[in-house]
């Protein structure tokens, strides 16, 4: 009885990890996940992470639903800086609290205060540019140059007081695919034409490599003042995303 009831335990266990659960999970199978993940390398709990994630509805609030409510939590819809925090901090930790501590570390240009309500007081100095992640190391080394030789990548203008940016070109990025790994952190770099406020990276997605396939997890949806829904996270292959993308290019960093 004891080893058919291991069996049934071990089977659960397989089950949970494999299975992405729908927006979201309690904190007692979120130890659970963290816990049975805790000997694999970091890029893939950081790509089961984001595949836990899988149909979690779009996050339309311009700010970003987690800091117009000052939470450091706020899995119940995502856009795609929030699905990159939370996927490498419950990644990088082996408990729910401790995944907070990680957030209060890597989402800030400084570092985030609570209160005493668990409420974020200094969303205010948190990455709003995704290229201020980049520089900052907090979010994995560049590899983009080692993915692809720089006779193969392309020098897009900076902006914010950032010089030229490398990135590999939708032309290329298929070139690429061969040395990209689970959870590297894929950045769209937008052409220059395009940017609004300064923006060099549009959009940010996790990678996900399958056998000789590598897959693009990203919150794909649109910003709505109104609150209208748009869209979920969904998986497809990065190489048939870069078709069509509106995007320059890209950057991939890597824990």
């Amino acid at each position: 009885m004891v080893s058919i009831f291991r069996i049934c335990v071990a089977l659960l266990l397989l089950a949970t990890l494999s299975t992405p659960s729908p927006a979201f999970l309690p904190d007692s199978q979120i130890a659970l996940r963290q816990q049975e993940m805790a000997s694999m390398p970091i890029g893939e709990r950081i790509a089961r992470w984001a595949e836990a994630f899988l149909g979690t509805p779009y996050d339309t609030d311009p700010l970003g639903a987690y800091v117009s409510s000052n939470a450091i939590v706020a899995d119940m819809s995502v856009d795609c800086m929030y699905l990159t925090f939370r996927a490498v901090e419950l990644a990088g930790t082996t408990a729910p609290a401790d995944a907070v501590q990680a957030a209060l570390d890597k989402r800030f240009l400084t570092r985030g205060e609570l209160a005493p309500d668990g409420r974020v007081l200094n969303y205010d100095e948190r990455f709003q540019y995704a290229m201020d992640m980049i520089s900052s190391g907090k979010w994995g080394t560049v590899v983009t140059e080692r993915l692809l030789p720089e006779a193969g990548t392309e020098e897009v203008p900076g902006d914010r007081g950032y010089g030229p940016v490398r990135i590999i070109p939708p032309n290329a990025i298929g070139s690429a695919l061969s040395g990209m790994q689970s959870g590297d952190i894929v950045y769209f770099v937008k052409d220059p034409a395009r940017r609004v406020v300064g923006e060099i990276v549009g959009h940010i997605g996790i990678l996900v490599r399958e056998a000789d396939e590598v897959y693009l997890i990203h919150a794909s949806g649109r910003k709505s003042r109104e609150g209208k829904p748009s869209g979920s996270v969904v998986k497809l292959p990065l190489a048939e995303y870069s078709r069509t993308m509106p995007f320059a290019g890209i950057i991939v960093t890597r824990f």
